[in-house]
């Protein structure tokens, strides 16, 4: 546990990328392959289901740092991390444990989970107690869930292959699926992701998917795209569609779906099993999974809002109504390997040629084959594109015809550009305030905002909260926004403050859908802070019939 705490520090107290490749580079060096085993997972973005409840955590950090619950409330909203908090507010222990990560996690936390909280406010004291103050915090933040140093899974993988030796996208196929939540890391594990390569390691990969290639934003004006993209001929041009990104692997007679956050959820989709019988082994496709209603127009996409996907995803057990509510379909765009041969390293256009045969000499419901688009003139394309909306799409997806399938948003092996549809937006006002985390723990930066119930005149007209945000502003401008939230506070609810209303922004946000669970009866989905309207009084802020305008 020390070394990884020592490791913790080292990548937090850079900014630097290659400080940091170094430090994990010395790190995988001399590590115990069952401490970096659990290493990657973590670093890689893993995080195992919460060991134990926030509340004990809270009482037990109280009562042994000897101090009243508002106290260690105000040093927490100080602070603006828990773990870090209650390491910083327990009195510091002499000894300090060498066991490994490793240990740490499979002997003593992972145990945790599911004891009752007594038990739990029994061996905490004695475990803490043996850890230094670094290796306090990391342990608390292992078990809260909190652990993040700023270090992307892409850095993981570039010093996992330099320390090994090898290509860095094999490395990175390797990791696909290592961060699940039904895997263990073990030192066995660990030892597959630095291993040499082997001429049979494709036949062995089981149900495993491959890294996702992703899309890089485009935000020029169209009348440039002649000059940055060449002719839209040399384009594959589909929708954007807007549902769960996923692979559908078939190999050895089973199916295995894949999330984008590599995350297995074949359980979640029973309408998609039936791929299992229809396609041939061998095969892997990348697509998008949607629910999808056809309706009485055959011309219009029968694609639904994700909020009703959204829906679905939350419910531990799918019953007949929920089915039958959101029946989902997979709309393919790529093909990824065809006959046990991967196709990545194909150009785009010949793994959809291959695509579509498959999809027409396998035809099934719950399979569809994502449309393309034509245009002579990038012009007549942003004309189809303004009918996103209305379709129910995000907008348009470009690939270069040529383009292989890369790892990541990378841009060595082709290019995929989304061209997506401008945001909604509407002017709100700023009511409620709460402190942000890591480098703005210090400032009140996470907003909830909100739109009148009624237009200008009307009696009893009140502010209706619909939407909360924390991105879009400056540095600046968050501090400004930081000592209004202070000077014109009403009202403290715990770590929340509620504000005289004076503050309107332009809120965006990519899409909206009816909500029973929110008071404004309305959610958004991503919203952040385009501009602060300091040219706008409040009275003169969006109400909901806005809103609503926007949901038809």
């Amino acid at each position: 546990m020390k070394a990884f705490a020592q490791l913790y520090l080292r990548l937090d107290a850079t900014t630097s990328s290659n400080a940091k490749l170094q430090a994990l580079r010395d790190y995988f060096a001399s590590a115990p392959a069952a401490d970096a085993a659990w290493a990657v997972y973590f670093l890689a973005g893993g995080r195992p289901r919460q060991l134990v409840p926030t509340r004990v955590l809270r009482e037990l950090a109280t009562a042994m740092a000897g101090l009243p619950e508002w106290l260690f409330e105000e040093s927490y909203q100080a602070v603006g991390d828990l773990a870090e908090a209650i390491s910083l507010l327990l009195p510091e222990s002499a000894h300090a444990s060498d066991e490994g990560l490793a240990h740490w996690v499979e002997v003593h936390l992972l145990p945790l989970r599911g004891l009752p909280a007594e038990e739990i406010q029994q061996r905490l004291p004695q475990l803490w107690a043996q850890l230094d103050r670094p290796s306090l915090m990391l342990c608390l933040k292992l078990i809260t869930g909190s652990f993040r140093v700023g270090v992307s899974k892409l850095l993981v993988t570039r010093a996992l292959a330099q320390l090994a030796e090898l290509d860095a996208k094999r490395v990175a196929q390797r990791l696909v699926g290592y961060t699940d939540i039904s895997h263990r890391p073990t030192a066995a594990s660990y030892q597959k992701l630095i291993a040499e390569e082997s001429a049979d390691e494709h036949s062995q990969r089981g149900g495993q998917p491959y890294p996702f290639f992703l899309a890089h934003a485009l935000q020029a004006p169209t009348e440039q795209f002649d000059t940055l993209l060449g002719p839209p001929s040399n384009w594959q041009i589909e929708w954007k569609w807007d549902g769960i990104r996923a692979q559908v692997v078939k190999r050895e007679g089973q199916l295995w779906i894949w999330s984008r956050g590599e995350e297995l959820v074949t359980d979640r989709f029973p309408e998609l099993h039936g791929m299992a019988d229809s396609l041939p082994d061998g095969v892997v496709i990348d697509g998008e999974i949607l629910v999808w209603k056809p309706g009485a127009d055959a011309a219009k996409p029968a694609v639904q809002p994700f909020a009703l996907l959204q829906q679905r995803i939350g419910r531990k057990t799918l019953g007949k109504k929920v089915l039958a509510d959101a029946p989902v379909v997979l709309q393919a765009y790529d093909l990824l390997e065809w006959q046990g041969e991967d196709w990545r390293n194909r150009a785009q256009h010949e793994r959809r040629a291959q695509l579509e045969r498959l999809v027409q000499a396998h035809p099934l419901a719950p399979l569809l084959l994502s449309p393309l688009l034509e245009g002579d003139s990038w012009e007549a394309l942003a004309e189809q594109r303004e009918q996103s909306r209305n379709l129910g799409v995000e907008g348009l997806m470009l690939k270069q015809r040529e383009a292989l399938y890369g790892v990541g948003r990378t841009k060595d092996m082709g290019l995929w550009w989304k061209w997506k549809i401008d945001p909604f937006s509407v002017d709100a006002v700023l009511i409620y305030a709460q402190r942000g985390h890591g480098r703005r723990a210090s400032l009140y930066s996470d907003y909830t905002f909100a739109v009148w119930n009624a237009p200008p005149g009307t009696p009893d007209r009140a502010l209706v909260p619909f939407a909360k945000a924390y991105s879009g502003l400056s540095d600046a401008e968050m501090r400004k926004v930081d000592a209004i939230v202070r000077k014109t506070t009403v009202e403290t609810f715990g770590p929340v403050r509620s504000v005289t209303p004076t503050l309107v922004f332009e809120l965006g946000f990519e899409g909206i859908a009816l909500s029973k669970r929110h008071k404004s009866g309305i959610a958004v989905r991503f919203p952040r802070m385009l501009r602060w309207r300091l040219d706008k009084p409040v009275d003169e802020a969006d109400d909901l019939a806005t809103l609503q305008a926007l949901l038809a």
